[in-house]
């Protein structure tokens, strides 16, 4: 089936995932370890983060949401009720890092697809982030986790972008960085590719995904060579 449209997961394919969140994940550890050095190598490991280096494979932060990040910091943050307020404080004021070529390649995608993003971020900041970086305009849908369609692995967000827009999912193409946005595409019934401008190696994405590619600027080549412009 020809491809009409394009969803997009955020952080990691829109946003480089390193670039945008390793200084987020040095305050956080910092914030929730208040200096005790044991702690902050507990709370590192909860959140699968490296201090110096950023976010490992397969760290919850990486593709998992608010909530499930929640979960991984309170049996070591036991008695605190503010964890959910702190990282929704840190989310709102990092600073998104477009991968590169961002805008040109949304330009010529917006001329041929109508495009949406879903993202395991709750959906106020994904909003802002969009917005800061000059590409909210694009986007004819965006839910996040908090949205009221699940999250992924989830199909239930890109289901919904694809009621939204009036595209079937076997139209619909999903792009993402990791093996939970290219778990909800094959749950959905969508074709998906990876990129890797996330944390996620090409060998743990290519046997989920139609092909994997270096980063979205390479995605609109691919459709056209693909015969699905």
């Amino acid at each position: 089936m020809p491809i009409e449209a394009v969803i997009f997961d955020k952080d990691g394919t829109l946003f480089g995932f390193q670039e945008t969140w390793r200084e987020t994940g040095e305050t956080a550890v910092k914030l929730f370890s208040n200096g005790d050095a044991a702690l902050a190598g507990r709370v590192a490991d909860a959140l699968g983060f490296k201090p110096g280096v950023g976010f490992l494979p397969g760290s919850i932060a990486v593709a998992g949401s608010t909530a499930d990040v929640v979960a991984a910091l309170q049996p070591v943050l036991p008695g605190r009720d503010d964890i959910s307020v702190i990282l929704d404080q840190l989310g709102a004021r990092a600073q998104p890092k477009p991968v590169a070529g961002l805008i040109p390649t949304l330009d010529a995608l917006a001329t041929r697809y109508r495009l949406g993003v879903v993202t395991n971020d709750t959906e106020a900041p994904a909003r802002a982030h969009l917005a800061e970086a000059g590409i909210g305009r694009f986007f004819a849908f965006v839910a996040g986790y908090d949205s009221g369609f699940g999250q992924k692995p989830g199909p239930g967000q890109l289901l919904a972008f694809c009621e939204t827009v009036g595209v079937p999912p076997d139209e619909t193409l999903m792009v993402g960085d990791s093996r939970h946005d290219l778990l909800a595409a094959h749950s959905a019934g969508m074709p998906s590719v990876a990129v890797l401008t996330g944390v996620a190696g090409e060998g743990e994405l290519a046997p989920l995904a139609d092909a994997v590619l270096p980063s979205i600027a390479d995605l609109p080549h691919w459709l056209k060579t693909r015969g699905k412009a």
